[in-house]
C-alpha cells in the first residue's frame, strides 16, 4: 500500500478549505446552546476564528505561492508551481525537482527538511 503524496500548495488549500467547513460546524454546534447566551456566543466566535484562521492561511500561501518556481511538467506539460526541493505536479503528481542530485530518485517529501538524509 503506498503513501498518497499531493503537491504542498494543494495540501495548504485544502486545509484552509477545512477550516471553514470547521468552522460553520463549531458555529452550528452553538445553535443547541440557544438557552445559554454565553455558551452559545462562545461556539460562534470560535467558529468565527477558525473562519478568520483559514482566511490567514489562504493569504499566507498566496503570498507564499507568488515565490514558487514555476517549470512545465515533463509528463503532461502543464506549467505548476514547485514549493521546496522536491514536489508533485499540481495536475498529474508527477515528482518534480530542481536539484540535480535527486534526478532518478524514489520521490520523498522528507527531502524538504533541513536535515539530511
Amino acid at each position: 500500500m503506498g503513501l498518497k503524496y499531493s503537491n504542498k500548495i494543494n495540501k495548504i488549500r485544502s486545509f484552509a478549505l477545512s477550516l471553514i467547513f470547521i468552522g460553520f460546524a463549531i458555529m452550528y454546534v452553538g445553535i443547541f446552546f440557544k438557552e445559554n447566551m454565553w455558551l452559545m456566543t462562545a461556539f460562534i466566535i470560535l467558529g468565527l476564528l477558525a473562519i478568520v484562521a483559514s482566511t490567514v492561511v489562504y493569504f499566507w500561501i498566496g503570498m507564499l505561492s507568488t515565490k514558487t518556481v514555476q517549470v512545465r511538467c515533463p509528463s503532461c506539460s502543464k506549467v505548476t508551481k514547485i514549493l521546496g526541493r522536491v514536489d508533485l505536479c499540481m495536475h498529474c503528481n508527477e515528482p518534480l525537482t530542481l536539484d540535480p542530485n535527486l534526478e532518478g530518485q524514489e520521490f520523498n517529501e522528507d527531502y524538504n527538511k533541513k536535515k539530511k538524509l
